[in-house]
């Protein structure tokens, strides 16, 4: 067995200062704002009869420790200008990563040519002035760290060593990882919007190897890892905690087994359970609607979950992963519910799939901004008991989702309950039914929600699946 790894300090090659946390400009803000303005000024100059230009730029840094040694510090900045002009219905985009006044002009010159040779689309241009935002809200999202690079070093190496502590049967890492980033968006369009905000993003991971007494390599062994993610630094709680919450994970599924081919109920514990409302979201995305390539199609104002089951958006969630005062149209985004009482109450709809359907924007373009599925009452032990006999799933492997059909078969791997309590691991397992009916045989939602990344939900139980074993 492996011995646990040695302590070892930054040296002074490795110990070396973190850039400015926007390293392309002094003043961000100001920089993205002015590069997005001479953007539109240079369109509309050139005859453009609509323009629309955005900027993100980001910088920061990952440092990652494997068995207590510093492995690798990197230094990370990236910046883009993006520009599409309209000439009527004819639409051309172009980018560049240069914001000196000559690369934005070859940029804009670049999309008119585009749009020269392309074919008309009549829905094609920007959002009714009235749809843009008019005072977007402050939320709290610009939160740097003032810890030092030597500092988020011993930060990841405590998770590490936490996972190793944690039990002699965790005997290798795959590593600890710390990323800090901070990040600039600015929009702007020929309405005369133009608006720009800050956030920051801290991001904890471990990843550990367990392995059963006395086996040998590449047998018996299993990993698992565990991460933690927030705007403020203080959202990623005590870094040992993440170190032994990857052990645990590691350690659940040593000695897994397969199992004979079954109906069964199923527990999707709350890390994956994300994944079920994720469906269901690329399901209700404006590009799918319009395309016709969406199991939901014509589903507004129809059941889609039980009665009692609802699903909120909120953009405005203050200090939230998701939370964005505009949308990529510049459209205010504004809370609503997604799913109320069970009824899809509305679609996700950027200002062009909103034309395409006759249907007004929702404030998503570029995605949704924080989801929220409502919570039950049950914490997972509970769950556990009211699932009784049948599967606890906790690893979704593969992709096996027909968007269309809603057909769903996904490899999967968890723990096995009979009694109301947890018996064995199991994996090499075949999850199979159709989303739509899955949906609507759920059974309860946890009160275990997750909250490390713009889905936040608890545990999902539903009432009955196939599963394929060996």
């Amino acid at each position: 067995m492996a011995s646990p790894p040695r302590p070892a300090a930054v040296t002074p090659d490795s110990a070396v200062a973190a850039p400015s946390a926007l390293a392309y400009a002094a003043d961000p803000l100001t920089a993205a704002r002015t590069a997005v303005a001479a953007a539109l000024a240079r369109a509309q100059a050139q005859g453009a009869s609509q323009a629309e230009a955005s900027v993100h730029a980001s910088s920061g840094h990952t440092v990652q420790v494997r068995r207590g040694e510093l492995e690798r510090i990197e230094h990370h900045t990236s910046l883009r200008l993006s520009i599409t002009v309209y000439r009527g219905g004819r639409k051309g985009s172009a980018s560049t990563s240069d914001t000196r006044p000559e690369e934005i002009a070859a940029a804009v010159d670049q999309a008119l040519e585009i749009a020269r040779h392309t074919g008309e689309d009549p829905y094609a241009g920007l959002l009714s002035p009235e749809d843009l935002a008019a005072s977007p809200p402050g939320l709290d999202l610009d939160h740097p760290a003032a810890l030092t690079l030597e500092e988020d070093v011993e930060e990841a190496r405590a998770a590490e060593a936490a996972a190793f502590a944690a039990d002699p049967r965790i005997v290798n890492s795959e590593g600890a990882q710390l990323r800090r980033n901070r990040g600039v968006l600015a929009y702007g369009n020929s309405h005369g919007f133009l608006d720009t905000y800050v956030g920051t993003r801290h991001t904890l991971s471990c990843t550990v190897v367990a392995a059963t007494p006395g086996a040998g390599t590449g047998t018996g062994m299993q990993r698992d890892y565990w991460d933690r993610a927030g705007r403020r630094p203080e959202d990623l709680g005590v870094p040992a905690e993440c170190g032994r919450e990857a052990a645990r994970r590691a350690l659940r599924r040593l000695g897994g087994r397969s199992l004979p081919s079954r109906r069964a109920p199923v527990l999707f514990e709350a890390p994956v359970a994300g994944g079920l409302i994720g469906h269901l979201l690329a399901a209700i995305d404006g590009g799918a609607l319009y395309r016709r390539a969406s199991f939901l199609l014509d589903a507004l104002g129809q059941p889609v979950l039980p009665v009692g089951c609802w699903i909120r958006e909120a953009p405005h969630l203050p200090a939230g992963l998701g939370s964005a005062p505009f949308d990529g149209d510049g459209a205010a985004t504004r809370a609503k519910d997604l799913v109320a009482d069970g009824v899809l109450t509305s679609y996700l709809l950027d200002g062009y799939a909103a034309r395409r359907l006759g249907l007004a924007t929702t404030g998503n373009a570029g995605g949704y901004h924080n989801v929220l599925v409502e919570p039950g009452p049950l914490a997972l032990p509970a769950l556990i008991r009211l699932l009784h006999c049948g599967l606890l799933v906790t690893e979704v492997l593969g992709f096996g989702v027909n968007p269309i059909t809603g057909d769903y078969s996904r490899g999967v791997s968890g723990l096995w309950v009979e009694g109301g309590g947890i018996q064995y691991p199991v994996e090499e397992i075949t999850l199979a039914g159709n989303l739509k009916d899955m949906y609507r045989r759920i059974v309860a939602i946890g009160a275990d929600v997750d909250r490390r990344g713009t889905l936040h939900t608890g545990s999902i139980l539903i009432e009955e699946m196939t599963l394929a074993g060996h």
